[in-house]
């Protein structure tokens, strides 16, 4: 999963780069303000840092960026989880325009941060030069910890949160207890006066259209004996009238062709009088007032009204404020079963303290491993008889993260006491430490490329060549990126790149470019003279060559 190629377009003071990458150890390096960390900068934004558009370079509209990984097996799951593609490579893209927005995509494929981000956490491991700041954070010592030795504190965590969210029930159940039966109480009388109405969903609007038709029975009776009459069969009746026309007509059909649909027409009237003169009769063969329907629907209306007035909500929502006073009772029912809630708790907790004891037994058996790993570099890199330890304390409380707190001590030599680092004054002895802690935990990470962005700040002479000793081993298990400005470290480097900035009336641009033999005898030697090339220096740089195994 190496580094193959980063492509830069538009970004910063860059304006166009693609550059090839080798594994092993790969310093880069160049003049102060020549943007030796550009490349950095770029690979965090590939993979999904926050960006704004101070990052295109002026007078473009975007800034185009790209990095190419080898493609391990052990991603293509991860791939194809989130819908990517696999492919024969890796590529991650990302664009930003000028108004601050940014597109990204994996082998193609759009991706959002987030998805950069994972992903990217697989690839690379970056080290920055103020990586001693995470030495004093409570949770970066915790998880360097953790991923010295492997360890996965989820299970602690959702016990943890099991554990809170169960003492939580309790204690809300034991604040209810005091008002519980004044509620209970409340709302059972609630229900039984709800009940005694008994409301349908939907019932209301009905109701209230029967009740308005019963109140108008007389009326309707006697509009259906008018009509009824109206079309009685007698000599005045529509329907006697229809039918003699209908017979006049049908007698002359057979000398008026023209009367036929006439004819026609008379007769389905005819039929249709008969329909409704039925219907009618039927309808006036009812009682011609239900009187007790109408007093039992007065009266339904009348509570209805009643309970709503009473509880003053409107009519058509008694039915859902029932169900939700029966659901209000059954919930306080569930949250006064205090002694089942109790159990839970209890059951929830050991669960926690099995987990979080195990954690710590880990760590345990963790710390003293770790702490011997830092301290043997410690003392190649300048701080002779200095000792690091990882102290474990048992916490004042249980956490979401264990049962104790986490802190790195260091002596900066042989008879100092050991100390919290934060103490530390020395920005020379933080830089190293945190050198050493990266070197011992960055074996261990997932990441097969690593980037150290000037960790070597504040070291020089011996501890420099230890330094890139250091690099240089690590690059033979992984791809290393060193952005460095010691010679000794760049020395050690199975490759170098070296970053320059030219100048013209309109702008300034950066490049970056591979040199070896004579190009990389003279920037060793600019590294060694502060910028000034000499004979001294150069035969100084071809000297630290040869002693790195670099010549």
């Amino acid at each position: 999963m190496a580094l193959r190629r980063i492509s830069l377009r538009d970004f910063v003071i860059v304006d166009s780069l693609e550059l090839d990458l080798e594994t092993g150890f790969t310093a880069l390096t160049g003049e102060t303000g020549a943007g030796k960390s550009i490349l950095v900068d770029a690979l965090q934004l590939v993979m999904g840092a926050r960006a704004d558009a101070g990052v295109v370079r002026a007078g473009a509209s975007r800034t185009d960026l790209a990095a190419e990984f080898d493609l391990g097996d052990n991603l293509i799951g991860w791939l194809e989880d989130g819908g990517f593609d696999p492919g024969e490579s890796l590529l991650l893209r990302r664009t930003i325009d000028s108004a601050g927005k940014s597109r990204g995509w994996i082998n193609g494929t759009p991706a959002t941060a987030a998805q950069l981000r994972a992903l990217g956490a697989r690839l690379v491991d970056i080290h920055g030069q103020h990586a001693w700041q995470n030495l004093i954070a409570a949770g970066s010592v915790r998880g360097l910890l953790d991923a010295y030795a492997g360890l996965d504190a989820s299970p602690v965590q959702d016990a943890w949160n099991a554990w809170r969210t169960a003492s939580h029930a309790v204690e809300s159940a034991r604040k209810l207890q005091a008002s519980a039966r004044e509620e209970r109480d409340r709302l059972q009388w609630q229900i039984a006066e709800m009940a005694t109405l008994a409301p349908g969903r939907d019932e209301w609007e009905a109701l209230n259209e029967e009740h308005t038709r019963l109140g108008h029975a007389q009326a309707l009776m006697d509009a259906a004996q008018v009509a009824a009459e109206a079309l009685d069969l007698d000599e005045s009746g529509a329907h006697a009238t229809l039918a003699r026309a209908h017979e006049v007509l049908a007698a002359q059909e057979h000398l008026e062709p023209r009367f036929l649909p006439i004819s026609a027409l008379l007769k389905d009237s005819l039929a249709q009088v008969g329909e409704a003169q039925r219907e009618l009769h039927t309808y006036l063969r009812r009682d011609v007032l239900d009187a007790q329907q109408l007093q039992g629907l007065d009266e339904r209306v009348s509570l209805w009204i009643s309970l709503a007035r009473r509880f003053k909500r409107p009519p058509e929502e008694l039915a859902q404020v029932l169900q939700e006073w029966r659901q209000s009772l059954a919930a306080l029912d569930a949250s006064s079963d205090l002694e089942t809630l109790e159990r839970q708790e209890s059951a929830n907790r050991s669960v926690y303290e099995a987990a979080a004891k195990k954690l710590t037994r880990k760590r345990t058996k963790a710390a003293p491993l770790l702490s011997s790993a830092v301290t043997e570099l410690l003392q190649l890199l300048g701080m002779a008889g200095g000792k690091f330890s990882v102290s474990l304390t048992a916490s004042a409380q249980p956490g979401s993260r264990g049962l104790e707190d986490i802190d790195f001590l260091v002596a900066g030599h042989a008879n100092q006491e050991l100390r919290p680092i934060g103490k530390v004054a020395s920005g020379g002895e933080l830089s190293r430490i945190a050198l050493a802690v990266a070197v011992t935990t960055s074996t261990l990470g997932g990441a097969n490329t690593l980037i150290f962005d000037e960790v070597d700040s504040g070291v020089g002479g011996v501890v420099a060549h230890t330094v890139g000793q250091l690099m240089q081993r690590l690059g033979k298990e992984r791809q290393v990126l060193a952005v460095t400005h010691l010679a000794q470290v760049a020395a050690c480097a199975n490759h170098h790149l070296v970053v320059s900035k030219a100048r013209d009336s309109d702008s300034v641009a950066s490049t970056v470019c591979l040199v070896t033999r004579t190009a990389r005898t003279a920037e060793i030697a600019r590294m060694l003279g502060g910028g000034k090339q000499s004979t001294a220096s150069l035969l100084h740089a071809n000297e630290i060559l040869a002693s790195a195994g670099s010549l």
